[in-house]
């Protein structure tokens, strides 16, 4: 696989009607009312087995909720960004900058589907508050961190949680690079990194598990559908590597910069 063909210039229609009819089963299981009632019930058991630790566990409670700051949102960017452009480790040195704005592509065509999906479940009364507003005994971080959410904003609720969108750019990276990895430790890797950083709002309970297994994992599959099994991906990632070679250009002369491989392969 060379840059060249590293996204297709074609529509993939096998991938993009697979991924469809998941994301729609997901959808249409999760508007059956008695089965969305016999989900959120499943979560609020999570919510009690992740969340009640935090009154007594001091660790517990600290690790959370450093995990839970927004500051720690970039931080988790830049991992899955390091690991996306770390040359051979998923793409070859050559493709990175090529799987870097097809990435990005993909990720904008995620913003808009979300967008639109959440202004029709809240058109349609079915949004609802995260488990820590609704939960009784729920144990919320940042009364016991006051100064760090007025200083970086604690996410540990949310009055329209559905869905997961802090889960769905998780999973949207994972399903990304899972397209493309063929090595079982990349694959293990790639997802433990998904769960593992999907986990501080369950914890906080910012969002119930349902908002991430079915509203965050559909929004995923939709936005690889129509950003990656289509020509959409190959046009992006052709643009936005024309416009900022120049760019990268200038960076190949810098120290240590220019050793990275999506400054080397200009």
């Amino acid at each position: 696989m060379d840059n060249a063909t590293l996204f297709q210039a074609k529509w993939q229609w096998r991938a993009f009607l697979i991924s469809h009819l998941v994301a729609l089963l997901l959808i249409t299981l999760w508007l059956i009312p008695s089965v969305r009632i016999a989900l959120l019930n499943m979560d609020a058991h999570l919510f009690h087995v992740l969340n009640s630790p935090l009154e007594s566990n001091t660790v517990w409670l600290h690790v959370w909720a450093v995990a839970s700051l927004r500051p720690f949102d970039i931080v988790v960017g830049v991992i899955l960004l390091a690991l996306t452009v770390r040359g051979n480790w998923v793409f070859k040195p050559e493709q990175v900058r090529s799987a870097l704005f097809g990435l990005l592509t993909v990720l904008l065509t995620l913003l808009l589907i979300r967008s639109f999906f959440t202004k029709a479940i809240e058109a349609a009364g079915l949004q609802h508050a995260s488990p820590s507003d609704l939960l009784a005994h729920a144990i919320h971080m940042s009364d016991y961190f006051q100064t760090w959410e007025r200083t970086w904003e604690l996410k540990d609720r949310s009055g329209a949680s559905f869905p997961g969108d802090h889960a769905s750019v998780l999973l949207l990276w994972g399903f990304f690079l899972t397209a493309f990895t063929r090595k079982p430790l990349q694959l293990m890797v790639t997802w433990l990194l998904v769960f593992l950083f999907m986990m501080p709002r369950l914890v906080a309970g910012a969002h119930w598990a349902s908002d991430d297994y079915i509203g965050g994992v559909a929004i995923a599959l939709l936005a690889m559908a129509w950003g990656l099994y289509t020509p959409l991906a190959h046009a992006g990632s052709r643009l936005l590597t024309q416009i900022t070679t120049p760019l990268f250009r200038v960076s190949a002369h810098l120290p240590v910069i220019n050793r990275l491989s999506l400054v080397r392969y200009c």
